[in-house]
């Protein structure tokens, strides 16, 4: 699949699920991106959640941690700290 359809479809999921997203706590945004490993693109396109703070998942309620996929869409949370305007 070419990164424009996949892209599009990410977009679609993240339409759907933005408002749900931005609950979790620590969560700031979400877009469309490359997944990261080790602080390095990798070559799948995702739906990047924005937290300002990523505890290690042992220290997170069971309702506190963000699904991996959403419709069949990757996602990557990524630490970026706070926003601010």
């Amino acid at each position: 699949m070419d990164d424009a359809k996949r892209a599009a479809e990410i977009a679609a999921a993240q339409a759907r699920y933005d408002e749900q997203l931005l609950r979790y706590p620590n969560v700031i945004g979400t877009g469309i991106g490359y997944r990261q490993r080790n602080g390095r693109p990798r070559d799948e396109l995702c739906l990047v959640v924005m937290v300002s703070k990523k505890p290690p998942r042992t220290e997170l309620d069971a309702d506190s941690i963000l699904p991996r996929e959403l419709d069949g869409v990757p996602i990557d949370v990524i630490e970026t700290g706070a926003f601010v305007v």
